[in-house]
């Protein structure tokens, strides 16, 4: 699932006629990007959630193959959009990700495949505060020696994870942010990080499209 339905307040004034997710980074939409990297690894099915300007989404993705749009009215955040789109996943464990991530190295799909264990609520994909491109502020976890994840600030999540959907349909709430579910995981030491050793770059700002377009090789910025 690809989170695609928040109003991009970040973004503004690119956002006031577009979703974030249909911004163009080195000609490509945000949304576009993150496809392209989950059909180069395992992923077959996507389901795409909207929102602010969600017409636009449903007509971008209209004759995109094995893709779903589910509209949300109201906005549910994160976890409730995931669990509100539950109908639509055969499996317990899903992949999610945001929409507004650009990726330079391995595909992090892959690299969050071959981390993740079943026996793990949720498996996020991290790389330490450092090596981030476009984010600032501190981290969001600590990983410790094990793997298991705990609230910190060496770590920020790169958006991408392996969660089990249970855990968000045990939530009684319509609207709510996947950070509730994490940090129950938290609390029962289920929840686990995989380590991105490659260049991320959050693309949440209008300052940020130079960086990200640099970074994929393209100098018309």
């Amino acid at each position: 699932m690809i989170f695609a339905a928040g109003f991009g307040t970040r973004m503004r004034p690119l956002t006031n006629d577009r979703p974030k997710p249909l911004i163009e980074v080195a000609g490509t939409t945000l949304l576009d990007h993150t496809i392209t990297m989950a059909r180069q690894s395992v992923i077959e099915s996507i389901v795409v959630n909207a929102h602010y300007k969600s017409e636009q989404i449903v007509d971008h993705l209209s004759s995109a193959p094995n893709t779903t749009v589910v509209v949300e009215n109201p906005i549910l955040d994160t976890g409730g959009g995931l669990k509100n789109a539950g109908s639509n996943f055969k499996n317990d464990f899903i992949f999610t990700s945001n929409s507004d991530n650009v990726w330079v190295g391995k595909n992090p799909f892959d690299v969050l495949k071959n981390a993740w264990n079943p026996n793990q609520s949720a498996t996020l994909l991290c790389a330490p505060i450092a090596l981030v491109q476009g984010r600032n502020g501190t981290g969001d976890f600590d990983i410790d020696t094990d793997g298991r994840i705990v609230r910190g600030k060496d770590f920020v999540f790169l958006g991408v994870q392996i969660i089990s959907r249970r855990f968000v349909d045990s939530v009684s709430e319509m609207v709510f942010s996947l950070n509730t579910v994490w940090d129950s995981m938290i609390e029962t030491g289920s929840l686990f990080g995989a380590v991105y050793e490659d260049v991320w770059c959050d693309v949440g700002r209008p300052e940020n499209i130079p960086i990200a377009e640099e970074l994929l090789g393209d100098r018309r910025v």
